[in-house]
């Protein structure tokens, strides 16, 4: 196991904008920030989303795609720099009506109402390629 210590820079609470795309309006709140390492927490509503779920043994992500409006019951990720940009790795459980739960990746979704929390670290994560799992995962 390789880590770091860490110490928090600051911390964000942020409704998220109707309409706007859930991880891009973190990666946006990263940039105008210069947040280059976080952890984030999140609840609410959107009005469709692409999950996606990573086979292990193809070593490949699969989408699923909902279109229809779904709670976003916990919503948990990290902010680090992929291929020059950051990067909020998203997982998220949402639940339809019936209190059916999907779970996986959050690759997109459409913000129905959001409040997330953001704890900034005075660091900088980098994310690089991992041969055995072939994810890009953080450098420490």
């Amino acid at each position: 196991m390789d880590y770091r210590s860490v110490e928090t820079a600051q911390e964000y609470v942020c409704r998220l904008d109707h309409g706007a795309d859930w991880r891009g309006e973190i990666e946006k709140l990263a940039d105008e920030e210069g947040v280059d390492a976080a952890f984030f927490y999140g609840l609410g509503a959107v009005q469709d989303a692409e999950v996606w779920f990573y086979d292990q043994d193809r070593q490949e992500y699969d989408s699923m795609v909902f279109s229809e409006p779904l709670e976003v019951a916990a919503c948990v990720g990290n902010v680090s720099w992929l291929e020059g940009e950051r990067f909020a790795h998203t997982h998220a459980v949402l639940s339809r009506p019936d209190g059916e739960a999907i779970a996986g990746h959050l690759n997109s979704a459409t913000v129905w109402a959001g409040e997330v929390y953001v704890r900034a670290f005075d660091t900088h994560l980098e994310r690089e390629h991992d041969e055995p799992t072939d994810l890009d995962l953080w450098e420490l």
